[in-house]
């Protein structure tokens, strides 16, 4: 009896015994896709993950049931379950071969055989044990009130991923448990405006409020810190009726004397809030300056002040707010110092939800401090894993004028050089610009990209991100006089038309942006295929803020490149990349040596070091976006643009979530050829045939060995003009690589032996194998083949013969092709 006979004769009569159905009340959903899979390239990706059984009683998954084959043994699933229940936050899971069932409690680690499953109303109180207080029943009745609220389309289309049910799910729990700060962490591109949408829809469908009476529906504050961000939550809210969403801006106050209450749902910015005329309230507010990056983007129309010089949020009662949501919560909000906190206080009665995208770290621990340890983290490798992030790879650039120290024979264009000071990656930009060094690194990159492909720059000033437009312009390819534009606070309200149009997948024009901070966060661009950093990036956070500028999918996006200049890879190689840093060890810590002098401690140095947190706008990552007063810029003396050189590394995102050099993806698929593979002849006997080839791809792609990762190897080895096959064999038997042209060669002897229509047809094949390398005879391209040879299948029979003959001719070519250089 296999799997699925053992889930329909077997386990689906027990679950119906026990009260549980495909309609019913209590539900079974069967294969339940938990899922999509990591995306391995070519349109490919990996199974998704998906559960056997699922169990869900009012509106709460609440077990997991993993099935294995009758023959098999009853616990051999149970590894799969447990993932499963971990992943879908569910207490109770099971493994069964529908013969035996053993039970697993996630929350105890219980685990134990039982005779049946339970019932629904059973599995309900078993997670939900019966209160034994008032106060408990209290939090017990709302949670269960909560969850059974229906979720709505987002957008009007998507339900929510399973990761964001389970964020939704835990935040409503401490909801109901009386919690007034929490906390989400979510990846960039993981949907944390989608989830923050679904907690209201729950919220304001069960009536809940702080009265926790049940007979008014929530009053809900969005706070975020950017125009952009707040209008995109605004417009994401589909589904709430029109007059329930309120847009609070000043321009709007002042018109009509009041702050907006008609509302369910109130979307702002903190700057609107602090909004003020008299000295108190401008005391409070924050100043411009401190948000000069953003001059355009924040201020605009909200900087304008209150008629009767009341900060705005005074206006509202401090009780007003049931729920106020913070977006992006980790930029400078929270610290006790922070203007912006004496918003939150005021409103100190209402819960509030921080959701960020960075796990803690020293710059934002005041953050974690505030609102408590998350109730769910759902990280960048989680998110790549399960496929709804892109994969990436990083193209590490450096030149030899990444360094430079002034000659009498340059020429200094403006601005005072020091000429004994060597000028590094990170002064170049913002302090000195040399005009030659960074038409050098512009070429690299146009010479790198697909020029089709959209692209953002990362600049270091305002000044920066103009002339590396104007070079962009200058030296691609493209036609367009808008192909390249640059975003950033002075560019004003032309400037937001022109991220509108890159954002919209239907326009091609602008193909790059090229910006200093101001689009490190809260652009959505799926189309986003390269990442271009030509300034440095001090702030872990800012740097994966950046990097989620690329991680959002788009149809026919297998990956994204980071292009770096100046040395950001190293933030890869920090614990904290991809999650919290581990926890200290318990106990006093015990005396560090300093690395420079040995001494505990250090006596070798006099400054502190520089703070990660800006000092102007107060803000990690900062939005400043103003560079020096005055920068340097030089000529190179004549000829010495023509002597620059440069070194490209590639590094790999790993299949376990890590950023792994060339070297490391060497030593690994080294190793896994061998161990699949002990000898070169079972490598070629499985390569030979397309059919057989195609599987030992798949294969290496489920082992993190897609076909970027094998292209970027291929150049690494310098295996371009040869066939896969033979870079594989150079890194798991050392042996000398062979041209495909020496291949082809060879092969066609033994066209002999064939009719001349059937040579003519597999010399055109093998001709498509030399110029465009083994992609092009998979068995899937036979049809292409044909018909790009012939104008069409009939016509190609009545010349070769039948389809069954040609396949098999073009099975053997290839065999001939492997064998004959060996």
């Amino acid at each position: 009896m296999n799997e699925r006979q053992t889930e329909y004769q077997l386990v689906e009569p027990t679950l119906q015994e026990a009260g549980w159905s495909a309609t019913g009340e209590g539900k079974i959903w069967h294969q339940f896709p938990i899922n999509q899979g990591r995306i391995l390239g070519a349109g490919r990706r990996k199974p998704p993950l998906k559960a056997d059984y699922v169990l869900e009683y009012r509106g709460k998954r609440l077990a997991v049931i993993e099935v294995k084959a009758r023959d098999k043994y009853y616990t051999a699933g149970l590894d799969q379950a447990k993932d499963y229940a971990q992943r879908l936050d569910v207490r109770y899971t099971y493994a069964t071969n529908g013969q035996r069932i053993y039970q697993v409690d996630m929350l105890t680690g219980q685990e134990r055989d039982v005779d049946h499953y339970p019932t629904p109303d059973e599995l309900w109180d078993m997670t939900y044990p019966t209160p034994k207080s008032d106060l408990e029943a209290d939090q017990q009745g709302w949670r269960g009130r909560l969850l059974a609220a229906p979720y709505a389309l987002f957008r009007g289309q998507w339900q929510p991923r399973y990761f964001q049910r389970v964020a939704v799910e835990r935040v409503l729990s401490a909801i109901a448990d009386g919690q007034d700060r929490l906390l989400l962490t979510m990846a960039t591109g993981t949907g944390k405006t989608a989830t923050a949408f679904h907690i209201c829809w729950k919220l304001f469908e069960a009536k809940w409020n702080l009265r926790r009476d049940g007979r008014r529906r929530p009053r809900i504050l969005f706070l975020a810190d950017r125009n952009i961000l707040a209008d995109q939550a605004f417009n994401a809210f589909v589904g709430f009726e029109e007059e329930a969403l309120v847009r609070i801006k000043p321009s709007e106050i002042k018109k009509a004397g009041h702050v907006p209450t008609n509302g369910s749902v109130f979307f702002t910015i903190f700057q609107t809030f602090m909004s003020g005329s008299n000295e108190e309230a401008e005391a409070r507010r924050i100043e411009p300056i401190s948000l000069a990056a953003e001059s355009t983007d924040v201020l605009d129309d909200d900087s304008e002040e209150a008629a009767d010089g009341t900060p705005y949020f005074g206006e509202y009662a401090s009780d007003f707010f049931d729920l106020i949501i913070i977006d992006e919560c980790h930029r400078g909000g929270r610290r006790d110092e922070s203007s912006w906190r004496e918003i939150l206080n005021y409103f100190g009665d209402a819960v509030q939800l921080g959701l960020t995208a960075t796990p803690k770290r020293d710059v934002n621990g005041d953050t974690y401090d505030y609102f408590g340890k998350p109730v769910y983290e759902y990280s960048l490798a989680e998110g790549i894993e399960d496929g709804y992030l892109t994969p990436f790879r990083v193209k590490q650039i450096s030149t030899t004028g990444d360094e430079y120290q002034y000659m009498p024979e340059d020429l200094v264009l403006s601005g005072e050089i020091d000429p004994n000071k060597v000028y590094g990656i990170r002064q170049q930009g913002s302090q000195i610009i040399i005009d030659d060094i960074e038409q050098y690194r512009v070429s690299l990159y146009l010479q790198m990209v697909d020029p089709s492909h959209k692209t953002l720059v990362f600049c270091d000033t305002q000044d920066h991100a103009a002339m590396i437009r104007d070079l962009i312009n200058r030296l691609s390819p493209a036609t367009s006089t808008m192909y390249c534009v640059r975003v950033t606070a002075d560019d004003g309200a032309r400037g937001e038309q022109h991220l509108r149009d890159f954002q919209n997948d239907e326009k091609s024009i602008p193909t790059v942006l090229t910006t200093s901070r101001k689009l490190s966060t809260g652009v959505d661009a799926p189309e986003v295929r390269n990442i271009v950093l030509l300034r440095h990036v001090s702030s872990i956070v800012e740097f994966k803020q950046i990097v989620g500028r690329g991680t959002r999918l788009a149809d026919g996006k297998d990956y994204f490149t980071i292009y770096d200049f100046v040395k950001a890879y190293e933030h890869f190689s920090d614990p904290a990349w991809d999650g919290p840093p581990a926890d200290p060890p318990p106990g006093p810590p015990g005396p560090v040596a300093c690395a420079d002098c040995g001494q505990s401690p250090c006596v070798c140095r006099t400054e502190d070091p520089p703070p990660l947190v800006c000092t102007l706008c107060n803000n990690d990552p900062c939005v400043c976006d103003d560079g020096p007063r005055t920068t340097i810029r030089v000529q190179l003396a004549d000829g010495k643009a023509r002597e620059l050189d440069s070194m490209v590394k590639t590094v790999f995102y790993g299949p376990n979530g890590r950023m792994i050099s060339q070297r490391e993806f060497l030593a690994q698929l080294y190793g896994d050829l061998q161990s699949k593979y002990p000898d070169i002849d079972s490598l070629r006997r499985q390569w030979a045939s397309p059919i057989t080839r195609q599987q030992l791809l798949d294969e290496l792609a489920m082992l993190g060995y897609g076909d970027q990762q094998l292209q970027d190897l291929t150049k690494l080895v310098q295996g371009e003009h040869s066939d896969l096959y033979d870079v594989l064999t150079y890194v798991a038997y050392h042996k000398e690589m062979v041209p495909r042209i020496e291949r082809a060669s060879k092969a066609r002897v033994v066209l002999s032996n064939y009719q001349s229509e059937m040579q003519q047809f597999l010399n055109f094949v093998l001709d498509q194998y030399v110029d465009q390398g083994v992609s092009e005879i998979a068995e899937s391209k036979l049809a292409d083949l044909i018909t790009l040879q012939y104008d069409s299948i009939a016509d190609a029979k009545q010349s070769l013969g039948q389809i069954s003959k040609i396949r098999q001719r073009y099975i053997d070519v290839q065999a001939a092709l492997y064998n004959a250089a060996g």
